[in-house]
């Protein structure tokens, strides 16, 4: 991908000390300590998948800003858009996703994107087709809103959170970021950009997953080459009282198995051995006093037991209020400055 422009597409493309300005920044607005302005900036948002906190927060972000935002929902506010290359479109959409790519960046600053997996072919959805023909073709600054791959905004914001309770410096916290039961298998983007972002801040990273549910080993080494720059650790075991003990930070989230990719019915009868990975109290006992977050939404006594998501160690809720500060962050980050 060509990333000469400035497009916010993966926290790996940036360093530790451009993520922290990004965060300086967020808390800064947060805490109304500074007042920025895209007044006359346009930002078009288009949904390929559904969004509540990502579409909300960064409409209000560009709103608050002082920009414009037009959100559109492909295939209802839109054609129906071809996503594969060489298509004959004979079927039933009517635009291809490059033309609707040159339009858009003629009309806009940027454009943010959102198209998750297709869950079929992990080839094809890892290499983020359609973050990719964006980047190509609409010549504007391309915000990554969730891929196949990636969920940068999110792991921003999570950062954001962490270092609102645990201080600036990261370095050696002993985070847990584990795999958790579902009755679906989701996209890996938010694993994959936790764990980057945590490696980038030199963390103690317990990656608790299992068998069947490693990530791609792309994200994984990626990952060892950050942690290694560092100072970090990272630690894979399918042992939850070896990855939950002493932690600080218990990161919780489903993702689909590469092994039973695009074979659903094959991975939900898997899982039915899988009901106990579910964080409830006795495994946050295992930890220091930890602190629970998951991106949301999430399934309730599925996931997450009742009583750790609504207990004081619960800071889902200030991630989810994060991303509207970390995304007025990357906006003037993109469009202001």
């Amino acid at each position: 991908m060509n990333r000469g422009m400035k497009h916010f597409i993966t926290v790996s493309d940036y360093s530790i000390e451009q993520l922290d300005r990004m965060i300086d920044v967020a808390g800064k607005l947060k805490s109304k300590k500074t007042e920025l302005s895209l007044k006359g900036k346009t930002l078009i948002l288009l949904f390929l998948n559904p969004s509540l906190r990502t579409r909300t927060s960064f409409e209000l972000a560009m709103k608050q800003l002082g920009g414009w935002v037009v959100t559109l929902n492909a295939g209802g506010d839109t054609w129906k858009l071809e996503t594969e290359e060489g298509m004959v479109m004979d079927g039933t959409s009517v635009e291809h996703i490059k033309d609707a790519a040159k339009v858009l960046g003629r009309y806009a600053d940027a454009v943010g994107i959102r198209a998750f997996a297709k869950g079929e072919n992990w080839e094809k959805d890892k290499k983020d087709p359609v973050i990719d023909v964006f980047i190509r073709y609409a010549g504007v600054p391309v915000i990554n809103m969730e891929s196949s791959l990636y969920h940068p905004n999110q792991a921003l914001a999570d950062i954001m959170t962490i270092q609102e309770k645990y201080g600036k410096d990261l370095k050696g916290l002993p985070v847990t970021i584990t795999w958790a039961n579902h009755v679906n298998p989701l996209p890996m983007a938010v694993p994959n950009s936790i764990l980057l972002a945590c490696s980038i801040f030199g963390m103690d990273i317990r990656f608790v997953c299992p068998a069947k549910y490693d990530l791609d080993t792309c994200i994984v080494d990626r990952a060892q080459d950050l942690s290694v720059i560092s100072g970090g650790k990272i630690t894979v075991t399918d042992n939850i009282s070896e990855g939950f003990k002493g932690s600080k930070v218990v990161y919780a989230k489903s993702w689909g198995s590469l092994q039973f990719y695009g074979k659903k019915k094959e991975e939900q009868k898997y899982r039915k051995n899988l009901v106990h990975w579910i964080v409830d109290d006795g495994k946050m006992k295992l930890t220091d006093n930890a602190i629970f977050m998951h991106c949301l939404p999430v399934r309730r006594g599925l996931v997450v037991s009742d009583s750790v998501i609504d207990s004081s160690s619960s800071f889902v809720y200030d991630e989810a209020e994060n991303r509207l500060h970390a995304q007025k962050s990357v906006l003037y980050h993109i469009l202001g400055v």
